[in-house]
């Protein structure tokens, strides 16, 4: 970080250097390299530029009868000057041991992968939460064989909660734990049977928001009663409430 400081001092001084401007007016020699001008004359050019720049910022006026040239100690490389401080400063975090694309992202790959580097390395202490709460548990497990508590800590982040609460949801269409979506999206186990209790058995919502079937919702039971109730409405003649059935129609 001193060196990061450092580094920044020498950039705003460089900065500053570059508004710095000199105009050097050179007094004019004969062919035998005596003075044109005496040094009352020079000094009064002198006065007058300097009276013309006094507004100027940055500006300095230099009058002499020697040549002037200026050396340039700087790299005449491709490389920026402000190359310098980001290559100090990507040092920093190397030196922490992580990426500088957490703060100041360039790329969203670059994100991405080290925020999945970050929660990987974190892994490891969570499995140690977990183990230390299961040895909490396993006092209660040796009283009743009917009964096992566990303990399981999602690996859900802020940064992966949507991608899980997805997959949880995929896999809960082959019939996996329909809680783990929600649980993935922050909602309490407790909440969530609270909230499908009331929801289903007082208000009875199931009856009043039916989703449309599909091959995934739809189940074998669905279907013979579909076409039980069908085979019974058409054997009684009530030809106005056929109820479609699933599949192709049958030919002769």
């Amino acid at each position: 970080m001193i060196d990061l400081d450092t580094a920044r001092e020498l950039d705003q001084k460089r900065m500053a250097q570059k508004l710095l401007r000199i105009i050097v007016q050179k007094m004019p020699l004969d062919k035998n390299g005596e003075l044109i001008f005496d040094v009352d004359e020079a000094q009064a050019l002198h006065n007058n530029a300097v009276k013309m720049l006094t507004k100027a910022i940055g500006v300095d006026v230099l009058t002499t009868f020697a040549d002037v040239d200026v050396a340039d100690m700087s790299d005449k490389s491709n490389t920026t000057q402000s190359d310098d401080v980001t290559r100090v400063k990507n040092s920093v975090f190397d030196e922490f041991g992580t990426s500088v694309n957490n703060f100041n992202s360039t790329s969203n790959n670059a994100l991405k992968y080290s925020v999945l580097n970050d929660a990987s390395s974190m892994a490891n202490l969570l499995q140690q939460f977990q183990s230390f709460l299961n040895r909490l548990l396993q006092p209660y497990n040796t009283r009743s064989r009917k009964c096992y508590y566990t303990a399981q800590i999602l690996p859900t982040t802020n940064d992966n909660y949507q991608d899980l609460a997805k997959l949880y949801k995929e896999q809960t269409q082959s019939g996996f734990s329909k809680m783990l979506p929600q649980i993935a999206l922050g909602q309490s186990q407790s909440s969530i049977l609270a909230t499908a209790y009331w929801e289903n058995e007082i208000l009875n919502l199931v009856e009043v928001f039916v989703p449309p079937m599909t091959s995934a919702t739809m189940n074998i039971d669905t279907l013979t009663a579909l076409t039980g109730k069908a085979a019974a409405d058409k054997s009684n003649g009530d030809a106005s409430s056929e109820t479609p059935q699933a599949g192709r129609p049958e030919k002769k």
